[in-house]
């Protein structure tokens, strides 16, 4: 076991280099050619992953023996130090083989049985959604029942082709491993470990249904959140639409529809930037206000409370996203042909007018404040973004994830709450701004953020921030668990108080 360390720490160097193509494989003759002595590994298949597989292994000093129905056609596709043979010449000496067919044709290789005695099988097979919906089992308990006197471990199937070719830059380094022999699953990690992988015990081979699950997830942390994104998006992108576009046309027979590719997205895109980044702090202050009022932190949250805490990143990051659109799209405002069409009107009209001089001078300082908030605001949510990557993350201590995450998010908080009120101004106040009686959409983006902000003020008053500091390292309100003493006096003199 001591020498593990180094030999992963040997092989990550090695890895951190792409795989080269199967050109530069073959051209050059140190991967080219493999040592007799080094252990011989077999892959039945030839599709895709097969032949990513064989070059991985060969690069990383296994010997390859591949087992295909047509060698002479497949040969070409493969290393040149890798054998190609038929299915029955492949398994015949290497004591671990990678089985890389699909389900379907497991039956096909019923008739190896006997020369596959005893030897390892690693499935690195994958359902479809359908068909692991239709099966009760796992591809490799399938695999298992198959092949009685085999032992079958289930490796390799969240990693795709272009992962083993591209090397771990470019893939997830972490391959789960289940079997039900311990014996098995060590010698699969050793392998992986040599490949430049870091093995995951999974357990048992009934583990092999959940593992076979993991690729057919499609983001699930960000379904949640990214629904809750659009959500809002629609609700205010119809919001906007309603006071921007109907009103106009409805009640002064103007059309404003061209409005809608541009105008009225970014007007949406800033309320939905901004009500997703008060909602990745108000579970926090939920969160607190139970603590205190139950006195103690060792009860559990609701369900729904607790998911809503550990969707904050992803909620975090879309906030950062829209806010990101929200600034190209300011910048494209001006390349507009209705925008230069209204500047030209704005000068008819102030040549009309016998206006020489259009200055006003809390517009001019309205507008310099509005925009020097905004790019602090971007700017801020741009350094949580990047400490979210998990790179960035594990190369700071907690406090400081803690002081950037906490600290600096809530100063975004603040600082988009000024560049919304700054756009506002007096707006709110304005009789003419409230379009078929609604209230302008900055008023209703201004209700959590300030909710939030108030309750974080309130938790920095010393009563409550005490209180909320000693519950968090443990202080419980009488009441919640009574510790019995000693009614003995000596012994209750020995009894420790700290």
């Amino acid at each position: 076991m001591s020498r593990q360390p180094a030999v992963a720490t040997k092989m990550s160097r090695e890895m951190d280099k792409p795989l080269i193509s199967l050109h530069l494989v073959d051209s050059d003759t140190s991967l080219a050619k493999v040592p007799d002595e080094a252990p011989k590994v077999g892959i039945l298949g030839s599709g895709d992953f097969a032949r990513s597989l064989a070059t991985r292994l060969v690069s990383s000093g296994f010997r390859v023996v591949v087992g295909s129905r047509n060698p002479k056609r497949t040969a070409g596709l493969f290393p040149s130090a890798a054998q190609v043979t038929f299915q029955e010449e492949a398994v015949r000496s290497p004591e671990i083989i990678f089985v890389a067919v699909f389900r379907e044709h497991y039956s096909s290789l019923c008739g190896l049985s006997d020369q596959l005695a005893g030897k390892i099988l690693v499935d690195v097979s994958n359902p479809t959604e359908q068909e692991h919906l239709q099966h009760r089992e796992s591809n490799a308990e399938y695999l298992a029942s198959l092949f009685p006197t085999c032992t079958v471990v289930k490796a390799f199937n969240v990693i795709s082709a272009w992962t083993l070719q591209a090397g771990p830059r470019d893939g997830n380094r972490q391959v789960p491993i289940c079997s039900d022999q311990p014996e098995a699953k060590r010698a699969v990690s050793e392998m992986a470990i040599a490949m430049g992988f870091m093995p995951v015990d999974m357990g048992s081979l009934a583990s092999a249904r959940e593992m076979e699950a993991m690729p057919l997830r499609l983001l699930p942390a960000w379904k949640v959140p990214t629904l809750l994104a659009l959500g809002l998006f629609i609700c205010f992108y119809a919001y906007n639409f309603v006071r921007d576009v109907l009103q106009p046309y409805v009640q002064e027979s103007k059309n404003k529809f061209f409005k809608l590719p541009v105008s009225v997205v970014n007007t949406t895109l800033p309320c939905v930037a901004y009500v997703l980044l008060s909602l990745v702090y108000l579970p926090g202050v939920l969160a607190a206000t139970l603590q205190l009022r139950r006195g103690t932190k060792y009860h559990r949250f609701p369900d729904w409370l607790d998911h809503w805490l550990q969707h904050r990143k992803q909620i975090g990051l879309l906030s950062f996203f829209c806010a990101a659109l929200h600034a190209l799209y300011s910048f494209c405002l001006p390349l507009r042909r209705s925008h230069r069409y209204d500047l030209v009107n704005l000068a008819v009209k102030q040549v009309l007018a016998n206006k020489s001089h259009l200055w006003v001078e809390e517009e001019v300082w309205r507008m310099e404040i509005y925009l020097s908030l905004g790019v602090l605001a971007l700017g801020t949510l741009s350094l949580l973004a990047v400490t979210s990557l998990p790179s960035i993350a594990n190369s700071l201590n907690w406090r400081e994830f803690s002081f950037v995450q906490s600290s600096l998010g809530f100063a975004a908080l603040v600082l988009s709450t000024l560049h919304t009120l700054t756009y506002g101004w007096t707006r709110a106040f304005e009789e003419s701004r409230y379009k078929f009686y609604l209230p302008p959409t900055f008023t209703l983006t201004l209700l959590v953020p300030c909710v939030v902000i108030l309750a974080k003020a309130l938790f920095l008053l010393p009563c409550i921030s005490r209180r909320l500091a000693r519950i968090r390292r443990g202080w419980e309100r009488d009441g919640a668990i009574k510790f019995m003493l000693p009614t003995d006096n000596a012994l209750a003199e020995k009894t420790s108080h700290v």
